[in-house]
């Protein structure tokens, strides 16, 4: 595409304009190469204006930047560099955006589980759709590994793109609010937009949990969405409601949705789903009353979209699992081992609830925090584990740049007010061997953090890890 095209009708100024094919975007001066349309904007910890002459030398088309460089290539100034990526990448791959229905998920937590569930539903409804999340992206018979929850625009526009010549129909998206609040998605008006909840996390990204609040707000606003899901049962919903029409779903108070749990075993519920009047029944092979939130909010999403309740009750009976979202992996010596992403304090407690509640023998866990991410929630999570478990194995997550004692020792202040039952080793896989020599029958072994991540980073170097798989060659399964 030429860059004249390109920036048709965009607000910016140029400097040494020179019109030229565009080859690709790019925002890596590593991997820059001639023809690449180069971006650079203040970042949280880098300013990358200070990549652009090396991207100019390497032969870049110009430069998008936020303030005037030193470099000799055409630059295209404008106010927001994140939000011009957006925009300029949507326009470069045509926006695909606009070609097919985008349903956003957002909240703390079971954003990627309701994400499944109504991916699942809309594939049982004869529909093609594709799927964007923390496990990675899905449409027809292609599947991509995970990078962000919300990948960087360029990546997420061409992935859309790709999606559109499949022929995708509608696509799930998981949104994370550090998406919202760095605009990776500003150019896109989604469908409908589903909020779960809202507990504490990423504190070490927003300020405040009144400003991690704000920028989930900002996915429920006239001219972002046009129609929003939203769980009754959270206080912050009151907030979203303002702007858009919406339906609600919840098992406290009055909503639009709810269900009737007829049964409920450690592997999952039978529902019957009240959906406006419209009953839906169902099986769900997922454990505890938050997958009933979680399936509330897809059948709630996927009702709105037209999808029928048999539709509905297909999907959501034919997903087995999702993977890392408290998933059973094992019957080790009569105990049952799961594997849980649970990484905050209201993620774990309902994680342990769950659990707790099928429990005839004792209920273990392993678990520890990730460096680098907020810390206030490390003791609190100590605290809630003390809470619902006999025995805890206090470990290391992604320690990333901290000293992985440091973050145990941070948790081991939350166990300590409620609980001396508990042990620290360090190095995850033999913590992990510990919890698993400690299970007996009846018992319950919950392995925590990590879910589906396939590795763990420690001092910027990404090491190959799985729990599942720790775990079946520990038990030689």
């Amino acid at each position: 595409m030429k860059l004249s095209r390109l920036l048709n009708g965009f607000p910016c100024r140029t400097l040494q304009f020179r019109d030229a094919e565009v080859a690709s975007l790019c925002t890596d001066s590593r991997v820059a190469e001639a023809g690449d349309l180069f971006f650079c904007f203040r970042g949280t910890h880098t300013d990358s204006h200070v990549y652009a002459a090396e991207a100019a030398r390497r032969g870049v088309c110009a430069v998008v930047c936020e303030r005037e460089c030193a470099v000799s290539c055409p630059q295209i100034v404008v106010s927001d560099g994140r939000e011009a990526m957006a925009r300029l990448a949507a326009a470069f791959y045509g926006h695909p955006e606009r070609e097919m229905r985008l349903c956003a998920v957002t909240g703390t937590n079971g954003k990627t589980t309701t994400a499944h569930m109504l991916h699942s539903v809309l594939e049982a409804a004869g529909e093609k759709a594709g799927l964007i999340g923390t496990l990675g992206a899905r449409f027809g018979e292609t599947t991509l590994p995970p990078d962000l929850t919300t990948p960087d625009p360029v990546t997420l526009f061409s992935l859309l793109a790709d999606m559109k010549r499949a022929g995708v129909r509608t696509c799930v998206m998981e949104v994370s609010a550090h998406a919202l609040a760095l605009k990776k998605v500003c150019p896109i008006v989604f469908d409908t937009a589903v909020f779960t909840n809202l507990t504490q996390d990423h504190l070490d990204f927003f300020p405040s949990l009144e400003a991690y609040g704000a920028a989930k707000a900002l996915l429920f606003r006239a001219g972002t969405s046009r129609f929003s899901v939203l769980n009754a049962d959270d206080p912050f919903s009151a907030r979203l409601n303002g702007e858009l029409p919406h339906l609600t779903y919840g098992q406290e108070g009055p909503a639009d949705s709810f269900a009737v749990i007829e049964s409920e075993t450690l592997r999952g519920s039978r529902l019957l789903l009240n959906l406006s009047d419209e009953l839906c029944e169902c099986t769900l092979s997922l454990t505890g009353r938050h997958n009933v939130y979680n399936a509330l909010a897809a059948a709630t999403a996927a009702q709105h979209l037209g999808v029928a309740a048999d539709a509905i009750s297909r999907g959501l009976s034919s997903l087995s699992g999702v993977d890392g979202r408290l998933e059973w992996v094992a019957n080790f010596r009569g105990a049952d081992v799961f594997v849980d992403f649970a990484h905050t304090p209201d993620g774990l407690e309902k994680s342990l609830a769950a659990l707790k509640e099928h429990c005839c023998g004792r209920l273990l866990l392993l678990f520890g925090c990730g460096g680098n991410r907020d810390a206030d929630k490390r003791a609190k999570m100590g605290e809630t584990a003390a809470k619902y478990c006999d025995f805890i194995v206090l470990t290391s997550d992604n320690p990333r740049y901290e000293d992985p004692c440091a973050i145990i020792a941070q948790i081991e202040q939350g166990v300590r007010r409620r609980s001396r039952r508990y042990v620290c080793v360090q190095d995850r896989e033999k913590g992990t061997a510990y919890a698993l020599g400690l299970c007996a029958e009846g018992d319950i072994l919950l392995v925590a953090g990590k879910g589906g991540e396939t590795c763990q980073e420690i001092m910027g170097i990404k090491y190959s890890y799985n729990d599942k798989d720790v775990i079946r060659k520990l038990i030689g399964g």
